[in-house]
């Protein structure tokens, strides 16, 4: 007998931008929903799509978009699969559009997304950070003092 329990989605990561933390200081970060089409969803789902060299971009409408995402055609998708490379619409509130198009603007910072995720409620999220972009210098410094922190663990592990 099949019980009525609804099966609750966890928040799972679809996708993660591994590279982003290593090439920019991430100042803020927002949440964003995604606009997809169905065969999107399911290529995400399976773990197939990548964010590596994506970024976002506002426009005079105040709408943001994503821009170089790969997310491959569904094997399944027949005549409705959709192009890879192609930009999508985030859905953000258009104060926060507005204020972070200011920032991008003014400051010279970027947005970057992350990470695409699956939310509780099972819709498709995306993680927009507010970046600045560092120097040959400051990926040296962070090297360094990640270095140095893990010197550290082992000394205060071995006197334990």
């Amino acid at each position: 007998m099949a019980s009525n329990k609804k099966s609750k989605v966890t928040s799972s990561n679809l996708a993660v931008n591994r590279k982003a933390t290593h090439d920019y200081i991430v100042l803020e970060k927002h949440e964003a929903g995604i606009e997809l089409v169905g065969t999107e969803v399911k290529v995400l789902r399976n773990g197939e799509g990548g964010l590596m060299g994506a970024w976002c971009k506002a426009d005079e409408s105040n709408q943001l978009w994503l821009m170089q995402v790969r997310i491959p055609p569904y094997a399944f998708g027949n005549r409705f699969n959709h192009e890879s490379l192609r930009t999508r619409r985030l859905l953000m509130h258009k104060a926060e559009i507005i204020r972070l198009r200011a920032k991008i603007e003014q400051k010279g910072l970027s947005l970057i997304p992350l990470r695409i995720y699956l939310s509780p409620r099972g819709k498709v999220k995306v993680e927009v950070a507010l970046c600045q972009g560092k120097n040959q210098y400051d990926r040296r410094e962070t090297i360094k003092q990640r270095d140095a922190d893990r010197a550290a663990q082992r000394a205060t592990r071995l006197y334990r």
